[in-house]
């Protein structure tokens, strides 16, 4: 397998848009609920455990982009085919390719639970994960360009589901803050940790790296990226908190789409059936990213053809998300992804990190001695 790959012009990428790749497969399915379970552990403080998770995902993502410049156009699997050596490397790039599609299949069953719960109880799993795999495919076989100019529009035309959150703090009660700061640093942390499912995606960076024409660029616009999605959780946080009281935000298992609840129109009732309907469209670069992860994984490693490659993907996908049957099934195996994902997108790149920068001045002192 190569190390580095040369895409050719016509599938590169400007620097700029890493900003919407990123910060797109940042906001998902997550930004739902993440209230509740941060809530759980820090109580009124979760806002300063969304800082901490934000400030932490900065760290880890530099680190990604230093190790990803020790190479020319390299990618996580040549990386770790350079760094671990064939058998090693090889089972570690599988073992990423199963990461990306079980993100890939969490977020398109959590959203399936949303779409039932609130709108369509009736209607089957099968039907509404087979309707969106059908897009997916079509956006994966068109294109890197095509899911990146996804994930800009997704961004772009979703910003007006931010403004909306003002109308919540008109019901505000800031005394839902006090005291502050009575969680100690432990409980912070622990809050900080259950974030983890949800500020999940940057780890992209890794593939599509390559893509990216101004690669002295990436660094700027991914921290630019990352500090939105930290300012936008931030700020579901903070209503989240001034609206529900503890005892209701324990027990409020969609959190942000409570808040689209009580939004009122006089041409619009129901405003968060609007909101879950164009939360599709919000999901959609995060599936196409991931999928397209693991197609291109295939292909790296085993030369496998991609377009066959996704529609062997999505018929196991498919299986999948039809076997998730209860919430206890769906939150079971969430808790257990965010806890295996920790240490795969917060640990591992720490560790990658430190063995390509040993690696690399082991053949700088190779090349002087000789």
């Amino acid at each position: 397998m190569k190390i580095s790959i040369s895409p050719k012009p016509q599938f590169m990428v400007n620097a700029f848009l890493m900003f919407f790749i990123v910060h797109s497969i940042q906001i998902g399915v997550g930004v739902q609920g993440f209230q509740r379970i941060i809530y759980l552990q820090s109580k009124q403080d979760a806002w300063v455990s969304v800082i901490i998770a934000g400030i932490v995902t900065h760290i880890i993502a530099w680190l990604m982009i230093k190790t990803l410049s020790n190479y020319d156009s390299a990618d996580i699997y040549g990386i770790q085919y350079d760094v671990f050596g064939k058998w090693i490397g090889t089972l570690l790039n599988c073992l990423y390719i199963i990461y990306c599609l079980m993100a890939f299949i969490l977020v398109l069953r959590n959203y399936i639970e949303v779409v039932q719960a609130w709108i369509f109880p009736e209607l089957s799993t099968w039907f509404l994960s087979a309707t969106l795999l059908v897009l997916v495919i079509y956006g994966i076989t068109s294109g890197i360009r095509v899911i990146v100019g996804i994930s800009f529009f997704s961004i772009v035309l979703s910003l007006w589901m931010l403004v909306l959150l003002v109308y919540p703090l008109q019901f505000a009660n800031f005394d839902n803050f006090l005291p502050l700061f009575e969680s100690n640093i432990k409980q912070l942390l622990l809050g900080a940790h259950r974030m983890t499912f949800t500020i999940l995606g940057f780890e992209i960076l890794y593939f599509v790296y390559p893509y990216v024409k101004e690669k002295d660029k990436v660094q700027k616009y991914t921290q630019l990226a990352l500090f939105s999605t930290t300012l936008v959780y931030l700020a579901v946080m903070l209503v989240s908190l001034a609206y529900f009281s503890g005892g209701q935000l324990e027990r409020t298992i969609w959190g942000s789409l409570s808040l689209f609840k009580i939004i009122r129109f006089p041409f619009m009732e129901r405003m968060e059936y609007v909101a879950i309907a164009f939360w599709m469209f919000i999901i959609l670069p995060n599936m196409l990213l991931y999928l397209w992860a693991a197609t291109r994984g295939m292909n790296r490693i085993f030369n496998f053809n991609e377009k066959k490659v996704v529609w062997i993907f999505s018929i196991f996908i498919l299986i999948a998300t039809v076997l998730m049957k209860t919430r206890i099934q769906i939150n079971t195996v969430n808790g257990k992804f965010g806890n295996y994902s920790f240490y795969i997108v917060f640990c591992y790149p720490i560790l990658l990190y430190i063995v390509t920068m040993i690696k690399r001045k082991f053949k700088s002192a190779t090349k002087e001695n000789s």
